[in-house]
């Protein structure tokens, strides 16, 4: 049975797209065959990660939104990006939103159907055949994420060890726990290395009364890639990914 995943951060500035392409990618590489919607429609930049530049979308989200094609049409395969790491069974597939100002200034001004946003999301499952659909989220709380919480099987909170996320996630999380989400899982990123990773993970999970799925530490490498390549694909033996390996585990349990 299919499964919705959304990544969810209540401030910018987690890492969220970054964490939402390669938690993607790693369990397209299981031998799942996976989709991701950009739906941070305000501020889209995950097809970056993928190599995607304004020449190569034809078709966007906000295409499907406007009724312009069919949301599978604004579907593209970019399963090569696993190279030789995935299985036969391994697909990934990425729809994204679009880059162009005046698409993004329409959207701030007339937004959009959040119910056709919904429909889309199960057409795009039953088209493509897919095993898990990650959608990445526009940060803070509105009509958008709370669609994504609402259906979500599976909700992933990332926050930072700061206080501000902190203060935030606690909204978050008691707005999730109304809204019934089957399975919440925590993420922490860009901790620094000196910080006792032991002593912040009790600290996430007392606080939340959640579980927390991984604490990822700050990674120079991760900085100097630039969202330029999906970091766990590249570096598959570094600390960071084996953390991301593990959250990625926990999400398909």
């Amino acid at each position: 049975m299919s499964k919705i995943v959304s990544i969810h951060s209540f401030r910018g500035g987690t890492g969220k797209s970054n964490s939402t392409a390669n938690l993607a990618a790693i369990v397209a590489r299981f031998g799942h065959r996976v989709g991701i919607v950009d739906t941070d429609i305000q501020s889209p930049g995950i097809h970056v990660l993928f190599g995607f530049d304004e020449d190569k979308i034809k078709h966007s989200l906000n295409d499907y939104l406007w009724g312009r094609c069919l949301i599978e049409e604004a579907a593209y395969d970019v399963t090569s990006v696993l190279k030789k790491t995935g299985n036969k069974n391994s697909s990934i597939y990425l729809i994204p939103s679009s880059i162009k100002a005046g698409d993004i200034t329409r959207v701030l001004r007339e937004g959009f159907d959040f119910g056709l946003l919904n429909d889309g999301f199960q057409e795009v499952i039953d088209a493509l055949d897919l095993d898990y659909l990650f959608i990445d989220t526009h940060p803070g709380l509105n009509e958008e994420t709370l669609l994504s919480i609402t259906i979500s099987d599976i909700l992933v909170l990332i926050l930072r060890p700061d206080r501000q996320d902190f203060q935030g996630t606690a909204v978050t999380v008691e707005v999730a726990r109304k809204l019934q989400v089957p399975k919440m899982l925590l993420m922490v990123n860009k901790a620094l290395p000196i910080l006792d990773f032991d002593a912040l993970k009790q600290q996430v999970e007392k606080t939340y009364k959640a579980p927390v799925a991984g604490i990822l530490p700050l990674s120079e490498e991760m900085i100097q890639m630039a969202s330029s390549d999906l970091f766990c694909l590249r570096f598959p033996d570094h600390p960071l990914s084996k953390v991301m390996e593990n959250v990625a585990k926990m999400i398909i349990a």
